[in-house]
């Protein structure tokens, strides 16, 4: 049975995250991601990259964003768009399920757009130089609990479905709940 898990694009391509400056929580969340990569690929399982809405529609300059941002009509619209082909994939793998078994799908925990359990949130908006109050604005950037614009839409499609399987986020502060796909 070939083992399937349906991965956030930047589990695999780091190339398109937001840079970070936080060395200590990219150092955290690189070896978290290896060890998942490592582990996947030691058990023979198959991964399947989701698309990035955030790099297709804002590019690699980006500034980070908060999901109230990304929480418009176009911005879903566009990740249901980019995610039609792969929920097409998904049904074809589980049709196939005397030679295939989907274990679920990943995300990265923290994102506005892949966030599983926790997204960033914050009154961002306006411009930038503009803004007497920048750095209270930056400041309220927060990491709470909820699913990121990408993923609530992937989790609604799947619903549409019928297809439940397990959503787990790549989140250095829990391990446990990412490795637990590959046990």
């Amino acid at each position: 049975m070939q083992k399937i898990i349906f991965v956030s694009h930047c589990v695999l391509n780091t190339a398109s995250k937001v840079v970070m400056y936080n060395e200590e929580e990219m150092a955290a969340e690189e070896t978290l991601r290896r060890r998942f990569l490592k582990r996947a690929v030691e058990k023979g399982v198959q991964l399947v990259q989701l698309p990035c809405p955030e790099f297709l529609l804002y590019g690699r300059r980006r500034w980070g964003h908060v999901s109230e941002q990304f929480d418009t009509p176009y911005f879903r619209a566009e990740c249901r768009r980019m995610l039609r082909e792969i929920i097409l994939q998904l049904k074809e793998y589980l049709a196939g399920n005397d030679r295939f078994e989907v274990l679920g799908i990943v995300g990265i925990d923290g994102s506005p757009s892949c966030g599983v359990d926790y997204t960033c949130f914050g009154d961002w908006g306006g411009n930038l130089g503009d803004r007497q109050d920048l750095e209270a604005v930056i400041a309220s950037s927060r990491l709470g609990e909820g699913s990121g614009i990408l993923i609530e839409e992937l989790k609604a499609l799947l619903a549409e479905e019928g297809i439940e399987l397990p959503l787990r986020g790549l989140f250095a502060p829990e391990p446990e709940k990412l490795m637990s796909l590959l046990d």
